[in-house]
């Protein structure tokens, strides 16, 4: 993006998205909107149901818990926003359902979404945990044992440079995977989008193709923050634990770290000088792998998911 373009960006919005199956969901300030390109050609958007934190105790929306409970309701939501996506856009056509598939979807209808959307949210934290926590804690306790020991401070470093590590080694290579870089492609078109629409411009193609498609809320910036905490955090952790003990008490902290990570998010969405640009450029630099460049199409669909949420006030969806 260019200097000047940059300049004219001068519109915080809270609005974020999420790159579906040939799609982008767009979750504004009051409607949550799928936009989808089905086998016809044509873009077909669809209000999501999004419960959000509605009727949620005051206690929930306090600082660092309001993080984790977004965290895990935008899991599920997403989820179930790519399940509908894959039946739209017709990927599922050529699949063949069982008796038990056809009786499942029957009984349950559209609630079948939020169900796999939980599951799914399940296995996904399950896997992040293995990989994230106890691979870690695993390889660097090998080496303290037969190696030589590192200290608690030196060993927690360890095991967060192999949590990057795998998570940027991970993120490579499932880029190099067609479907993945479609989708990638879909989330260069949503950063876009909101780029275009924060700087005050129309929104139209022709516009929204000369922002970048990179963007400080990113959920992979999230995540880098989230394992760059997660160093500090436990530098107090004493080596001498055991791996389950450690194992566990990484677990109990989880939230403490996923929910100050979204703080952070949160303050360098709202601010832009050199201290928040600073602490955004790694997530910005991993972004690279994440994003592709947008076709056209790609922006009509993530524009008109964008125009869906877009209130009538722009203070409505100020971030």
């Amino acid at each position: 993006m260019s200097k000047e373009t940059e300049i004219k960006s001068c519109h915080k919005t809270s609005i974020g998205g999420q790159a579906l199956i040939e799609g982008v969901m767009m979750r504004g300030p009051y409607e949550t909107v799928m936009a989808v390109r089905i086998p016809s050609g044509e873009i077909d958007t669809e209000t999501v149901e999004d419960r959000r934190d509605k009727g949620l105790p005051k206690i929930l929306k306090l600082p660092v818990i309001r993080g984790v409970i977004n965290f895990v309701s935008t899991m599920i939501l997403g989820f179930k926003c790519i399940m509908r996506s894959a039946e739209k856009s017709g990927m599922d056509e050529s699949e063949e359902y069982t008796k038990f598939d056809k009786f499942i979807i029957e009984k349950l209808g559209e609630k079948i979404y939020t169900i796999i959307g939980i599951i799914a949210t399940v296995l996904g934290v399950a896997l992040a945990v293995g990989l994230f926590v106890f691979v870690p804690i695993y390889l660097t306790k090998l080496f303290n044992t037969y190696v030589f020991d590192l200290g608690s401070a030196l060993t927690s470093v360890m095991q967060g440079i192999i949590k990057i590590a795998v998570f940027i080694a991970y993120i490579a290579l499932i880029s190099l995977m067609p479907d993945i870089k479609r989708t990638f492609e879909y989330h260069g078109a949503e950063h876009k989008s909101i780029a275009c629409y924060e700087a005050g411009d129309e929104l139209t193609v022709e516009n929204a193709k000369k922002y970048t498609r990179f963007h400080p809320r990113c959920g992979t910036s999230f995540i880098l923050i989230v394992l760059i905490l997660s160093i500090v955090l436990f530098l107090a952790v004493p080596s001498s634990l055991g791996v389950l003990n450690m194992f566990l008490l990484r677990i109990v902290l989880l939230p403490a770290v996923v929910g100050l990570s979204y703080e952070v998010i949160k303050f360098v969405g709202r601010h832009d000088n050199a201290f928040t640009r600073f602490i955004s450029k790694p997530g910005i630099w991993l972004q690279r792998f994440t994003t592709r460049e947008p076709d056209e199409k790609q922006l009509e669909v993530a524009l008109a998911a964008l125009t869906a949420v877009i209130p009538q006030s722009k203070e409505e969806d100020k971030w």
